[in-house]
């Protein structure tokens, strides 16, 4: 009998981003979609390019979503001479601060829900690393596997 794991953990990934959005847009007023670029961007650095890569987003969504965020004075954005219209991006102060507070918040809420819902939280980081790390190894090779046709 066929278990639908892979729709559940795209449910559950759904839900938690909804609730991560609807949180931080009460506690610190930004959206999850814009707390996951300034993430992406002190975890991964770089280039707008990386940062589009990082969060799956074609270059001309993620120019706009840099654009929006360095208005805000979340990030400083650099164009990296000789490199046609590449940018190098960071945090500012303010950015940073802003991805502290968020990430403590999320962190503290999510442990606190795997807990109420009896799994060991240290277990299901274990086994949810595992999984991204064999992904992230060699994505498209790890999802021919998957295939079940």
């Amino acid at each position: 009998m066929p278990t639908k794991l892979s729709y559940e953990l795209h449910k559950l990934t759904a839900r938690l981003d909804r609730v991560a959005d609807g949180l931080l847009r009460e506690a610190a007023g930004v959206s999850y979609h814009r707390f996951l670029a300034l993430f992406a961007v002190r975890e991964y650095g770089g280039t707008q390019r990386d940062i589009a890569g990082w969060l799956g987003l074609s270059e001309p969504s993620a120019s706009r979503m840099v654009r929006v965020l360095a208005d805000d004075d979340l990030l400083e954005v650099k164009t990296i001479a000789g490199q046609g219209n590449r940018r190098h991006v960071r945090l500012t102060a303010k950015g940073d601060e802003l991805v502290d507070r968020c990430c403590g918040l999320l962190e503290a809420r999510f442990e606190a829900f795997v807990k109420d819902c009896g799994v060991d939280y240290w277990t299901y980081q274990d086994q949810t690393r595992r999984l991204l790390e064999k992904l992230e190894a060699a994505p498209t090779a790890n999802l021919r596997r998957l295939d079940m046709g």
